[in-house]
């Protein structure tokens, strides 16, 4: 079985992984962002967002850029995820990935950028 051949965008804007209290309140910065991602667990509230809108005091790791992959994923789908990190995990890059309802979205330093999107391309994988 071959491993599945996608297309990916490459969002414009730069992103912060955020770490808040687990008992914290979602904060309106993170909600007027155009993309959010929110995870509440006991240990942690976790939001990734526009870098620009967290404030400084914050704990979180900024300068990440994204890499959507383009159209709904079926959720019988096998393989996307993996298709994608192993690429980037034969050069060493690292990756923070998220997974929605309807697709997937990895997050790579922004130095790391160029070197993720020439591996990706090696692997047959389309990226504009």
């Amino acid at each position: 079985m071959s491993a599945p051949r996608l297309s990916l965008v490459i969002l414009d804007d730069l992103y912060a992984v955020c770490r808040l209290r687990a008992d914290e309140s979602i904060p309106s910065w993170a909600l007027s962002s155009s993309f959010c991602s929110l995870t509440r667990t006991p240990d942690e509230l976790s939001i990734v967002c526009r870098q620009e809108l967290v404030p400084q005091a914050v704990e979180a790791v900024r300068g990440w850029k994204s890499l959507k992959v383009e159209g709904r994923l079926d959720f019988a789908a096998v393989g996307i995820l993996s298709s994608l990190t192993s690429s980037l995990a034969q050069v060493g890059i690292s990756i923070f990935a998220i997974s929605t309802y309807d697709t997937d979205y990895l997050f790579v330093k922004k130095d790391n950028l160029d070197r993720a999107v020439a591996a990706l391309r090696k692997a047959g994988h389309h990226i504009r």
